[in-house]
């Protein structure tokens, strides 16, 4: 039998990712055999995947990455099933390499690191998902950002566009999509604007607030009033434009988008906006 050492199991460590205790484990069963090593683990990762599958992950990390230029941005969302798991510098270091992967390959992460993400999963001991990804690529002139919150548990890319290329470099703009970012996170919008709204939702939200007031002794014309203001009122809570700024309560997002196109001389515009919301 082949003697195993200690920089042979550490090789097999760097390799794999897995424990020392399976590497040595690895390099017992394969006579010493790296690449043989290299095999076993990896089946033995598919089959501990597989097993693991069955436990529910919904901890986990959600991570962005944005190129060189600023012109792309993928967000990611990797699930394990523990908060310590999530704590756990290989898993961070893990997240950010799938965050990685989506920004240079695009979504199809979960498929493209299936082999890695089962070597987690052995090394770590955890069901491991890579839940969903998305990557926004600046389609003209515009801005993107991102915004990671709560260490991972929210994230938000948001793209802005304008009709003039320099004023994706001006401060107020460059601040403003930042801001835009913040909002999002906060205050969670279903919709960007009221023509985003399914009409069904909306003849629902009317039903409500009429069965609300079928006692009231009030003219029709005056309850649809009622209605009215009501169904506004909740406009300004499920659609991003209508929605009061998280920093500025006596805005409303659309008013400080108007704000910064007169101080830019543009026009700028929310063109689409992605929320993942850990678990959710």
């Amino acid at each position: 039998m082949a003697q195993i050492t200690a920089s042979d199991v550490n090789k097999l460590r760097g390799m794999t990712g897995v424990s020392m205790m399976e590497c040595k484990k690895a390099l017992v069963q394969t006579d010493g055999d790296l690449d043989a090593a290299v095999k076993l683990l990896r089946e033995l990762g598919i089959a501990v995947a597989a097993k693991r599958a069955e436990k529910a992950a919904n901890q986990g990390i959600i991570a962005a990455k944005a190129s060189a230029d600023g012109a792309k941005i993928a967000m990611v969302e990797v699930n394990c099933e523990t908060d310590f798991v999530a704590r756990n510098a290989d898993f961070v270091k893990f997240v950010d390499t799938v965050a990685e992967r989506a920004l240079a390959d695009g979504e199809n992460v979960a498929e493209s690191l299936k082999d890695e993400l089962a070597s987690r999963i052995s090394a770590i001991g955890e069901n491991l998902k890579i839940r969903r990804s998305a990557v926004y690529a600046l389609q003209g002139a515009g801005r993107l950002a991102s915004y990671i919150h709560m260490g991972g548990k929210v994230g938000v890319i948001v793209e802005v566009g304008c009709t003039k290329a320099e004023t994706a470099g001006n401060a107020a703009f460059v601040e403003m999509v930042k801001d835009l970012t913040l909002q999002i996170a906060a205050s969670s919008p279903r919709w960007l604007d009221r023509t985003q709204v399914p009409a069904d939702v909306v003849a629902a939200e009317r039903e409500i607030y009429a069965n609300q007031m079928k006692d009231q002794n009030k003219p029709a014309n005056i309850l649809e009033k009622i209605i009215d203001g009501k169904v506004n009122k909740f406009y300004s809570e499920v659609c991003l434009v209508d929605q009061v700024f998280v920093k500025d309560s006596a805005l409303s997002i659309q008013k400080l988008m108007d704000q910064v196109g007169k101080a830019t001389g543009d026009t700028p515009v929310i063109r689409r906006y992605v929320r993942f919301q850990l678990g959710v």
